[in-house]
């Protein structure tokens, strides 16, 4: 491509010319119009006029920063317009630079080393801090080697805007380079002195970048900070100080004790919202042992509550939220704030209110709260609503359910939870149904009620959120089905026609749970007629039949001694089986050419044994008597152990389980499996629609009161008439009516609708005058039941943060700055405890002389020459114990005491 001619370098456009036709183009034609723009400028940056080059440039970096057009083609070009003597090009040089170089991957970078070195020494102040903010952006390793003595040279600056610029570029060659601490370090401390606001401002927001990482390699450096916190009054250069001794306070205990007066007089004194909000946090956070400081902070936390500015209200709502990891007292105090902000308009208000809410939680007060949060969501939107979910489920699944006693009313509170208008919370819910069936065993029996509820109403099947609720209550209806009432019904259920508008893994979970459901009638009924000629002796199991009881012709279950032999049978026959037979090859028979292989696998299996047992049920109706057929003997085998196989209790899992499992010989394993993203990478998963299923019980509290009133005498009367109502137009798909069990429940609805006619202030006063108050533990009824754990514990590894590293690195070279040879890195002092002790000790050292680096500089000074007489004493004494000379020990003696009391700090830092 040839260069721009000499008509057009004088017809360029300029930058402002680009801006408008960009602007006037019409929509559809924008990409056309760039795409000129970049073979324009692609000429005409290969002109060797400056100006020319610098517009181009210019133009250039304005298409990369608004429409992420790439301009790594033109990073010779920076360099090469860099070294222009008009600040102007220098300018748009070194600002595309910026924009578009990158440190790792740029290659032209390093052939600005020279360029930026001539800058920084350069006498004018503006390309000098052109060359350092240019150095902050494209800083790598060898940049940050290279110009680390240029860069010490400017922290000595006479000229205050390049000296505040120099310490703030500090801090990214410090992380490239770790070695430039040992040159630049103590530069940087000397600025801590300065009296100028602006180096000040620099050199503490440089220390507390620093102090993030690895803050026990700074404690040396209290006194410095400590001086500041009391003399400085802007607020600013405050707010950082006090983050930085929130880190320090913690690692040495009497630092804590002398700074905690200071922050509280700033609370008491300043009005800046700002600072008293970071002096809040530092006392909450680092200083919480101290209690007249910590109930002052409370006491300015509730006058940010009582503000109606709503970021102040936000700030300290998260306040609160601090206190109450350590004190929970706190929240109570201010629990009328707390309860009004749930109503509050801003949606993170309302959040930061529902967090401190379910801090609260306990045993005590678990239902009274889960019952008034769920009518508050009910007059909430759709996300809060789900954010109240969301909190609810996390606090009462927390460590085990450990906040839950009575777990009859909390897998009923999950069923009524599941049923929410805007409940999209289903995987969480059919989570914690599973878990609690697999873990508790006493809480079985509710669970099965209270899935036949949900699986029996066709309504739900219709409602994509549901699904993941519908296949969790499938599971347990099927895993124990020996403790449900009517195994018939739940087996109509699972085989409705509308089921087909479920996801094609909840359609398998139904299908696997009917096969299982017909598992359990087949054996019942061949153990009920073990003393029939036609079924072997051996297949009775008398433990299950001591254990079991079978009542009423739709074969109620319930617990106690067998009822008599006539009885049963007359109630549970060979119609009845041969019936249920056949319901399920009626439904099941159309998905046996399914396209889904997990429908298609089930159905084929239920199929399967369908083919086996029917003939031997054929057989039995008949009038012929004989002896058994080789086929009838093994389908009742193969009935028994099916039936074996699916009664083992299923436990819960380790989640560390697969790390104990050995990785056979041979077997590579990868790190990572990236690899998979490029396999499937065309392999998206449907999103979720909004789906909203708006049912009468929670829409029409007036209609709804007298139903939900009789939940006692006739639970889910609504779905019960909703699956009759649905038997009437496909009776070909259900059995033939029968009379149906009245089950007494003892346990109050999780969510009463009668919550619906009581205002919103109403349920907030319930929430602040019961829920939150504090008294002694009611006593409960009965005992709270087992919960399955594991010895070991289910957390999972965490690994550790490469940043470490280059941490411990830069704190390393910190340390020998400070306290000289003696100290060692930090990487090694966590390795070995006595040398961290003794970097510990000789750090708190120098908080005991806080006050004598507050009143002069001459006793520093004098330590200082005290500290040069005990390392020459030191030296001398190693050298008479080597030649076995004993006659200084007295003195040896003395020095390490001089030597102990003496505060390992250097002169510069005092």
């Amino acid at each position: 491509m040839k260069g721009p001619s000499l008509m057009d370098s004088l017809f360029q456009r300029s930058i402002d010319d680009l801006i408008k036709s960009l602007r006037l183009t019409p929509p559809g034609t924008e990409p056309a119009f760039i795409a000129k723009s970049i073979e324009e400028i692609r000429r005409e940056i290969k002109s060797t006029d400056p100006h020319t080059k610098s517009s181009a440039l210019q133009k250039l970096t304005y298409l990369h920063s608004l429409h992420g057009l790439d301009m790594s083609w033109a990073a010779f070009h920076s360099v090469e317009l860099s070294s222009s003597s008009a600040h102007s090009h220098k300018r748009t040089a070194y600002l595309s630079a910026a924009l578009s170089f990158n440190p790792a991957t740029t290659d032209v970078i390093l052939l600005l080393t020279h360029q930026l070195r001539k800058d920084l020494s350069s006498p004018n102040v503006h390309d000098v801090s052109l060359a350092l903010s240019t150095l902050s952006s494209i800083c790598n390793p060898d940049l940050a080697r290279d110009l680390t003595p240029d860069l010490f040279t400017l922290l000595s600056s006479s000229k205050i805007t390049v000296r505040k610029k120099a310490i703030a570029t500090v801090l990214g060659v410090f992380e490239h380079y770790p070695d430039a601490v040992r040159v630049c370090f103590k530069r940087v401390v000397e600025n801590i002195e300065n009296s100028d606001l602006g180096i000040l401002s620099a050199v503490v927001g440089l220390f507390c970048e620093l102090t993030e990482n690895e803050p026990r390699s700074y404690l040396p450096l209290a006194p410095e900070f400590y001086k500041i916190l009391v003399d400085c009054k802007n607020n600013w250069i405050l707010i950082k100080v006090l983050k930085i001794f929130a880190k320090l306070a913690p690692l040495e205990p009497r630092l804590g004790k002398r700074v905690v007066e200071p922050i509280c007089e700033i609370m008491r004194t300043m009005g800046a919202k700002s600072l008293v909000f970071e002096c809040v946090r530092t006392i909450l956070t680092s200083l919480s042992e101290h209690d007249s400081a910590v109930k002052l902070a409370v006491g300015k936390v509730r006058e940010f509550l009582l503000e109606d500015d709503p970021n102040l209200k936000y700030l300290g709502l998260q306040a609160l939220a601090i206190v109450a990891q350590n004190n929970i007292s706190a929240v109570v105090e201010n629990k009328d704030l707390v309860v009004k902000a749930l109503s509050d308009s801003d949606v993170n208000i309302r959040l930061e209110a529902l967090r401190l809410v379910m801090c609260i939680v306990s045993e005590d007060n678990v239902m009274e709260i889960c019952r008034i949060l769920i009518s508050h969501s009910l007059k909430s939107d759709p996300e809060f609503c789900n954010e109240i979910l969301g909190f609810i489920l996390l606090t009462c699944g927390r460590n085990y359910y450990e906040v839950i006693f009575d777990f009859d009313w909390y897998v009923l509170f999950l069923g009524e939870m599941a049923r929410l208008p805007h409940c999209q919370k289903g995987d969480e819910i059919a989570t914690q149904l599973i878990d609690i069936g697999i873990r508790v065993k006493d809480a079985r029996s509710q669970l099965v009620h209270v899935t036949r509820d949900l699986v029996i109403d066709p309504a739900l099947l219709g409602n994509p959120f549901m699904h993941a609720v519908l296949a969790a209550a499938a599971w347990v209806s099927g895993e124990y089905i020996k403790l449900s009432r009517n195994p018939f019904e739940i087996m109509e259920a699972l085989l409705q026609p509308r089921t087909s508008l479920l996801s094609p893994s909840v359609r398998a979970v139904y299908i696997h749970s009917a096969f299982k459901v017909l598992m359990f009638c087949m054996y019942s009924y061949l153990r009920l007629n073990g003393d029939d000629s036609s079924i072997p002796s051996t297949l009775i199991d008398s433990e299950l039949v001591s254990d079991v009881e079978l009542d009423d012709r739709n074969m109620i279950v319930t617990n106690g001694q067998p009822s008599s032999a006539s009885s049963v049978m007359d109630h549970l026959t060979q119609e009845s089986i041969l019936a249920l037979v056949n319901l399920a090859e009626i439904n099941l028979g159309p998905l046996a050419g399914s396209n889904e292989v997990e429908v298609l696998e089930r159905s084929t299996n239920v199929l399967g044994l369908i083919k086996l047992i029917k003939p031997m049920l054929l057989g039995s109706l008949g009038d012929d008597e004989g002896d058994q057929t080789k086929g009838e003997l093994k389908a009742s085998e193969t009935v028994k152990l099916i039936f074996d196989s699916c009664s083992e209790d299923l436990g819960p899992v380790s989640v560390n389980a697969q790390e104990r499992v050995l990785i056979p010989d041979g077997l590579v394993l990868k790190e990572n499996l990236d690899d998979l993203e490029e396999i499937c990478g065309d392999v998206k998963l449907p999103l979720l629609t909004s789906f909203s299923l708006v049912r009468p019980q929670y829409t029409e509290a007036s209609s709804n009161a007298d139903s939900q009133a009789k939940e006692e005498s006739e639970p889910s009367s609504e779905s019960t008439s909703l699956l009759a109502e649905h038997r009437k137009r496909h009776g070909l798909y259900y059995l033939a009516p029968g009379n149906t069990m009245v089950t007494p429940n003892d346990y109050p609805p999780a969510h009463d609708p009668k919550d619906k006619v009581t205002n919103e202030a109403e349920d907030l006063v319930k929430l602040t005058e019961r829920s939150l108050s504090t008294g002694k533990k009611p006593s409960q009824s009965k005992p709270r039941p087992v919960v399955v754990k594991f010895d070991d514990g289910e957390v999972t590894n965490v690994t550790t943060d490469r940043t470490v590293i280059k941490a411990d690195l830069i704190s390393g070279a910190v340390n020998k700055v400070l306290l000289g040879d003696e100290a060692t890195t930090s990487s090694s002092s966590r390795r070995k405890p006595p040398k961290s002790r003794r970097v510990t000790d000789e750090s708190s050292a120098g908080i005991a002389e806080i006050d004598q680096s507050e009143h002069s500089k001459a006793g520093s000074k004098h330590h200082g020459h005290g500290k040069e007489r005990k390392r020459r004493s030191r030296k001398d004494n190693q050298k008479s114990d080597s030649a076995g000379h004993g006659k200084h020990r007295s003195r040896h003696r003395a020095d390490k005491a001089l030597e102990a009391q003496a505060p390992v700090i250097p002169d510069f830092l005092l």
